[in-house]
């Protein structure tokens, strides 16, 4: 069964800047997740970048993402893939959100959002394919 994990809980109100909970994902057999963000509710005139961290001990993060979403404005879904297959030193994820706020009106940037991951399962080396052959005439 692949694992779900909440890096940002469903219906999260995010007011600053800031990191959700690490997630241990050592245990994953494919290291890919398909991640949706999620937003319900913001404001007029401002903007929310989401990314997701990768650390080997779930204590030191480095300076750059794994994977940065596209900036959001408005309501909606936004999804994309994380592949860590070829990061085998990543065992700790986490996802940071940026909030940014500009104009005349409330000074408090506000979206109510939710981010999940849903891990991709492996392709099993048993599954059969077929093969085309190659017709030569």
């Amino acid at each position: 069964m692949p694992a779900k994990l909440e890096l940002i809980p469903a219906s999260t109100r995010l007011e600053a800047t800031g990191d959700g909970a690490s997630f241990d994902i050592s245990g994953s057999a494919s290291r890919t997740f398909f991640c949706r963000l999620t937003v319900t509710e913001q404001i007029e005139q401002e903007s929310l970048d989401v990314s997701i961290w990768g650390s080997a001990d779930g204590e030191t993060w480095p300076k750059k993402p794994l994977l940065k979403l596209p900036q959001q404005f408005y309501r909606g879904t936004t999804k994309m893939v994380l592949d860590l297959s070829l990061r085998p030193e990543v065992k700790f994820i986490r996802a940071r959100w940026e909030l940014n706020r500009w104009g005349r009106v409330a000074p408090t940037a506000m979206f109510v959002a939710g981010m999940d991951l849903v891990e991709v399962p492996p392709m099993s080396r048993e599954t059969p394919t077929k093969r085309m052959a190659l017709v030569t005439g």
